[in-house]
């Protein structure tokens, strides 16, 4: 896919996180590069052949004081040969971008691992509900 094209798909994902949290994302850069880099990765504690499709790289909003206002942008990267090599088709495609989206502003909310995992399980299932 053409990066323009991928572009698109991540700014769709963002225009479709709930206003009340678009709303409450302040100082954050959204970005796509291609690839993790290897600090990347270990920073994210993927080791080798693991993938990554998204990482939040900043302080949480919870984590914050009013100090915080000077601090340089937090910043979401969503890395587009990962969820190209893992999507079966364009639909799936879009799904996992706005998960991996979802998933790391969830971590700019001051969701660990842990949580984030468990409501995109809840997610999951009333989605499943519903059709």
């Amino acid at each position: 896919m053409h990066p323009a094209d991928f572009d698109k798909l991540v700014e769709r994902a963002c225009t479709r996180i709930p206003k009340p949290f678009r709303d409450r994302l302040e100082n954050v850069a959204i970005v796509v590069e291609r690839e993790p880099s290897p600090g990347q990765l270990r920073a994210a504690g993927i080791r080798g052949g693991g993938t990554l499709l998204g990482l939040y790289e900043g302080r949480p909003l919870t984590d914050r004081s009013v100090f915080h206002s000077f601090a340089m942008p937090d910043r979401i990267t969503i890395f587009q040969g990962p969820h190209e090599r893992l999507a079966r088709d364009e639909a799936d495609l879009k799904r996992l971008v706005e998960e991996t989206v979802w998933h790391e502003v969830a971590h700019y909310f001051g969701m660990d691992e842990r949580r984030v995992r468990a409501a995109e399980a809840r997610r999951r299932r009333l989605r499943r509900r519903a059709t």
